[in-house]
């Protein structure tokens, strides 16, 4: 069976990221909260009306980052 490619995008007002963007912010936010350099597990909670995306990190720590 064939690996497709998937791409997310979240466009809203004037706001537009992609899934890969997302990641890495908070791949980079955890990392700077935490000192976390490896992420085994993720999971990322998107709230536009919010303007924000939580996240989880190896399911113990915990953060946002602006959209």
């Amino acid at each position: 069976m064939a690996t497709s490619k998937i791409k997310i995008e979240l466009q809203y007002a004037d706001k537009n990221i992609t899934q890969d963007e997302l990641v890495e912010r908070a791949k980079a936010a955890c990392e700077a909260d935490y000192g976390v350099k490896g992420v085994k597990d993720m999971q990322l909670y998107v709230k536009p009306e919010e303007n924000k995306a939580y996240y989880v990190v190896n399911n113990k720590m915990t953060g946002s980052i602006d959209l």
